[in-house]
């Protein structure tokens, strides 16, 4: 078995226990992984990378992600989320027109100061580490890109709704705990769902309970996406049947062979026997494609 499920993860649970939830639904020896972590007390989109899958994370886990983020205005925690001590309470004299008016001041090109309840390395050790043992170090701020930010609804109780759009590497709370300060009142992230990480929309995800019927009726094979689904931001180039055999073999794809001339300047590209994927392969300067993860199978295997 070979592809992605779409999981919706719920509150509570580590990526890691849903990856070996899933694992002990396939046959032995499968491998599984999964694309971007999830904290636990977070929920919604978790790609899952099943067999063949799992050589295709480093195409996938830079993909823009969305999330919808509650934020309470007015209590910093230690963690600048819901599950840490408080830190600070101070009086709320902003509402919506005062939020919405900074949102744009986190978009874009932006700096962040990585939490110390993160899993970066400061010295070869974890910053939570450190942190549970009440230690706290100097950490540089990091650049990442913010694409934008919705501001989707008032709770009331000085509480709000945010739908962010980013890359890789945005911290959500991190985010609150700066638009917080930026308002002079402090905040932290209540509570975070992903709603979609590149392809994978959290309409289209599966519950474990769904996971779990589907196995057990012998259907877990009707979740699995195809290897190259969440590929379509690479290029593609085709080969036809006289190329099998060096496909089959992994062999570097010579420019005739090609259907049309592989992408200049394509760091990676998406490659095909007649219509079917066999694998991620590297354009070179012969025109060549040489393949980084040949993954096509002869018939009748795994």
């Amino acid at each position: 078995m070979n592809g992605f499920i779409n999981l919706n993860k719920p509150t509570g649970r580590t990526s890691s226990d849903l990856v070996v939830f899933v694992r002990k639904r396939l046959p032995r020896g499968t491998a599984v992984g999964h694309g971007g972590t999830l904290d636990p007390e977070a929920s919604g989109v978790l790609p899952v990378c099943v067999g063949s899958a799992t050589r295709l994370f480093d195409y996938i886990i830079d993909k823009q992600k969305t999330y919808v983020a509650r934020i309470r205005l007015g209590v910093q925690t230690d963690t600048q989320d819901a599950t840490g001590q408080v830190v600070s309470e101070k009086p709320v004299t902003v509402g919506e027109e005062e939020l919405r008016a900074v949102l744009g001041e986190f978009t874009g090109e932006i700096e962040q100061v990585p939490p110390m309840y993160s899993a970066i390395k400061k010295d070869g050790r974890r910053l939570y580490q450190l942190a549970r043992k009440g230690q706290t170090v100097e950490v540089q701020p990091r650049a990442c890109r913010v694409d934008g930010i919705e501001f989707m609804g008032a709770e009331g109780g000085n509480t709000y709704l945010l739908k962010i759009t980013c890359g890789k590497g945005v911290y959500i709370r991190t985010l609150c705990h700066d638009i917080g300060n930026r308002l002079g009142c402090g905040a932290h992230m209540q509570t975070l769902e992903r709603v979609a990480a590149g392809i994978f929309k959290i309409e289209d995800a599966l519950t474990p309970a769904q996971i779990d019927a589907l196995s057990r009726e012998g259907r877990l094979e009707e979740a699995l996406l195809p290897l190259d689904a969440p590929l379509g931001h690479l290029p593609a180039v085709r080969v036809g049947e006289r190329s099998r055999h060096a496909v089959l073999n992994g062999n570097p794809l010579r420019p005739n062979w090609l259907d049309a001339p592989a992408p200049v300047g394509a760091e990676a590209v998406r490659v095909y026997l007649n219509d079917e994927f066999a694998g991620i392969g590297a354009p070179q300067p012969d025109g060549s494609v040489k393949f980084r993860a040949m993954l096509y199978r002869r018939e009748g295997e795994a």
